[in-house]
């Protein structure tokens, strides 16, 4: 039983790996974006006007990976950085009209509709799956990879939408 009981597991980690994979395929086709790409641009927006600072807070980011990603969002046209008025040492994260655009085209990632649904559930349940997905990653010897590009799946030039 333990050998089916395990066969089992790994499909269904194969099919959340695959649902994720097929997720960051669908919104590079759409938008061009990465998830973690989409995730900083809803953060600005939501923001209105942020610091890299504040994002990299928020979304749970290093701040080495969200300059990377703003780097790529400026040279995209989706964002801007901005000095302070008051402060030119500080820099603000301004959200462009075509990124505001790819935004409203979006699809909603996968990430969204498993915070929603997640949230719905009785937080016994929510417990039991943090802590089947944290003996997971020890099993699978991943506990100390960075997950802050969040369900990102390889590198795939997204230079130009599809």
């Amino acid at each position: 039983m333990n050998s089916e009981v395990s066969s089992l597991t790994l499909r269904a980690l194969r099919r959340v790996l695959r649902a994720t994979e097929l997720g960051s395929r669908q919104l590079a086709a759409q938008t061009g974006l990465t998830p973690s790409q989409l995730l900083v641009l809803r953060e600005i927006d939501a923001l209105g006007s942020a610091t890299p600072s504040a994002v990299a807070q928020a979304l749970q980011f290093s701040q080495a990976t969200i300059t990377a990603i703003v780097d790529r969002l400026v040279v995209l046209g989706f964002a801007q950085r901005q000095r302070g008025e008051r402060d030119k040492r500080q820099v603000h994260l301004i959200l462009l009209p075509d990124g505001a655009q790819v935004l409203a085209e979006a699809p909603d990632p996968l990430q969204k509709r498993f915070i929603d649904r997640f949230a719905d559930l009785p937080t016994w349940e929510q417990a039991m799956i943090l802590a089947a997905a944290e003996r997971l990653a020890v099993l699978m010897d991943a506990e100390r990879i960075d997950a802050a590009p969040l369900l990102d799946s390889g590198q795939i030039d997204r230079s130009e939408p599809r």
